[in-house]
């Protein structure tokens, strides 16, 4: 637990030289990394999303690839193709923009639907298929994708199936105005802060870490829980889709990220509490009704938690 405490801190440390402020934001992503999930950063133009996410990139010593989404980019773009070698006879893999253990898919809502669908397998199973043919993914392997919100323009809403896909959606927001002179005195003096970060981990050491995660213990109380929640979710009028099992296991084991991150050994309700909503409020899709009424799922969220007892007894 102390090696994860001290990884925290690095990689904190470290973003921080390149991102002013935005702790809260590091921190969730970082217990994403830790549970080898995918995040969707999403926010306004011109907050930090993709230095935010290229920052965290840098910093960990592992292959990396950045995509941009563009509706011209098509799903052999992204996953690879096959071409005929005239010496052999024989088909050959060429491998797409994805394979590698860090992408960043940047403004990915800014492609088509079809290209967006292409990264399905990939996020879910950690391999492409081609012609047939599976490849694996290298490990670790984790998409950090970036996106303006939906209502702007030349955006493509991303589908349920491919929302589900992502472990949590973290916004970054405007900073504050002690922030924002901050960032100004740093990038308007000629230096290029992100191209001086340095790794301070290895692929190795981030493997073992989340393997960590792993052993730390969920009772059985802290898993009736989120079933709760789940199920709490799957019945309210203002959802026309509720918490998903998928939804619901990543809750857990979000849980337990931030329990390792905070030091402990087991899970504790107010654990799930912090991850539920950047777990699960991007995977709820609102009624019709909710949505005249101006209701987020943000809002219904905090309703449907409210309503669901809390444990007392959770170790």
């Amino acid at each position: 637990m102390q090696v994860t405490q001290r990884f925290a801190q690095l990689l904190t440390g470290n973003v921080s030289k390149v991102i002013v402020g935005k702790r809260e934001a590091v921190e969730l992503m970082m217990a994403a990394i830790l549970c080898r999930g995918h995040v969707l950063i999403e926010d306004v133009p011109g907050v930090g999303k993709t230095t935010l996410a290229s920052a965290l990139a840098r910093s960990l010593d592992c292959s990396f690839k950045r995509i941009q989404f563009t509706p011209d980019i098509t799903p052999s773009d992204i996953t690879g193709f096959s071409m005929a070698n005239f010496k052999t006879g024989e088909l050959e893999y060429h491998p797409g923009m994805v394979m590698s253990q860090i992408v960043l898919a940047d403004e990915i809502n800014r492609t088509s639907p079809k290209t967006q669908s292409s990264l399905l397998e990939v996020m879910e199973e950690g391999q492409v298929t081609v012609d047939g043919v599976t490849h694996a993914m290298p490990r670790p392997f984790i998409v950090l994708a970036t996106q303006n919100p939906v209502d702007f323009v030349g955006t493509y809403p991303l589908p349920e199936a491919q929302l589900d896909r992502f472990f949590m959606r973290v916004s970054i927001g405007y900073p504050s105005a002690e922030e924002e002179v901050d960032i100004l005195e740093r990038y308007t003096s000629g230096r290029r802060p992100i191209e001086e970060l340095k790794p301070i981990c290895t692929s190795g050491d981030i493997v073992r870490l989340q393997q960590e995660v792993e052993k730390v213990y969920a009772s059985r109380e802290v898993r009736v829980y989120v079933s709760n929640i789940a199920a709490a979710s799957r019945k309210s009028g203002a959802l026309q889709l509720g918490v998903s099992t998928r939804a619901a296991i990543s809750l857990v084991r979000a849980a337990q990220a931030t329990a390792l991150l905070d030091g402990r050994d087991y899970v504790k309700p107010e654990d799930v509490q912090r991850m539920a909503e950047p777990v699960l409020a991007h995977r709820l899709v609102l009624s019709p009704e909710a949505r005249m009424r101006n209701m987020t799922a943000q809002r219904v969220l905090n309703g449907v938690m409210g309503a669901v007892p809390v444990p007392v007894k959770a170790k």
